[in-house]
């Protein structure tokens, strides 16, 4: 029984970004023991999928957060995820995380085979690389599969995965039950923040929150529909501008739903309408038609995937963008303008389109 190990510990959109690699192991090896190392919070989604036997969640960005509170505890922590990871007796790594840290520790574990990409000499520890600048030609998907050459398999199914288990779908029905949204409702789920895995830079993602409420107020009223805002609890302040600017007011529901009913909740929205980040590719991969606005972002990189007429995607031409080459955000002297260069009519007609 072949053992492989997927090693990604970047955000939700990085993680959905592998699942056509994990199809295409489990379809080539139907047998095979998969394991996936990410990071904490995006733990939830990977437990879901079934194609995945388990998950180490623990990234350097966890360990830096446990040693600031505690170093023995962090200590322990690693020495405990190295041990988990070094029992399995993985064969194969797939390291998708461009630090050449992952795949050093994948050595010491025992990992024969480590598969990932060369950039800047961090792939020093890999027994098969693919040297790279950045992602620049192609979608991210596209690159992850590349690796696949490396151990001669097809990829066969390149759509991304998120499946929704029979207690997530209960759960969301039960959420928008709580809040009166009815089964017959047409529901249109608003993602005004997104970004998370950017941190303090998740903003230069963000279409403003006042152009967010125009075109909710004029989809409400076009269509009759609910509009429910969502994020997580650090993107409050934005849901509360929304709220405030609206006559007609929103159901806000940020900060009340985690990643574990997230999915299912997407999934039983008629269409969302979100910023470039995870919740667009969640959409994607549930099947959830999608406007998304792009700022300093490619689309051809980091769009929907595969591109179809189901999401659409809206951006401006202003010709500094997409300003966000080689995994650098260069620095920006026209505060937003690619962003807010986006008309609240373009992405009104955009909805309507795909509403109807």
């Amino acid at each position: 029984m072949k053992k492989f190990l997927i090693i990604n510990p970047f955000g939700i959109g990085d993680v959905l970004f592998t699942t056509p690699v994990i199809k295409a192991l489990r379809h080539q090896h139907p047998d095979s023991f998969i394991g996936y190392w990410s990071n904490l919070r995006v733990k939830p989604i990977l437990e879901s999928n079934l194609q995945i036997n388990k998950v180490f969640a623990l990234s350097r960005g966890d360990l830096k957060k446990i040693y600031r509170e505690s170093f023995f505890k962090g200590i322990w922590m690693a020495f405990k995820l190295f041990w988990e990871i070094k029992k399995e007796g993985f064969d194969i790594c797939l390291d998708f995380s461009l630090d050449h840290r992952y795949s050093l520790l994948a050595k010491i574990a025992g990992i024969k085979k480590r598969i990932g990409f060369n950039y800047k000499g961090r792939g020093r520890f890999l027994t098969g690389k693919i040297d790279i600048e950045g992602y620049a030609d192609k979608h991210a998907v596209d690159y992850y599969l590349g690796l696949l050459k490396f151990l001669n398999i097809p990829a066969a199914d390149k759509t991304l995965c998120l499946p929704v288990s029979a207690e997530g779908e209960l759960k969301a029905r039960k959420i928008f039950a709580s809040v009166g949204i009815e089964k017959t409702d047409s529901v249109i789920g608003i993602f005004p923040g997104a970004g998370g895995s950017w941190g303090k830079d998740a903003a230069a993602k963000h279409w403003p929150a006042l152009k967010f409420a125009q075109t909710a107020s004029k989809l409400m009223e076009h269509f009759a529909a609910k509009v429910v805002i969502l994020g997580d609890e650090s993107e409050r302040k934005i849901a509360e501008v929304i709220v405030h600017a609206m006559v007609k007011k929103p159901i806000d529901l940020t900060g009340k739903i985690g990643l574990d009913s997230l999915p299912a909740v997407i999934k039983n929205c008629n269409l969302l309408l979100t910023n470039d980040g995870g919740p667009m590719h969640m959409a994607v991969a549930l099947g959830v038609k999608s406007v998304s606005i792009f700022g300093p972002v490619s689309e051809i990189i980091y769009g929907p995937y595969p591109a179809d007429n189901e999401h659409l995607v809206l951006k401006s031409s202003l010709e500094c963008r997409p300003c966000y080459h080689n995994f650098r955000l260069a620095a920006c002297d026209k505060d937003r303008e690619c962003l807010k260069r986006v008309s609240v009519d373009e992405v009104f007609n955009a909805a309507v389109k795909l509403l109807n």
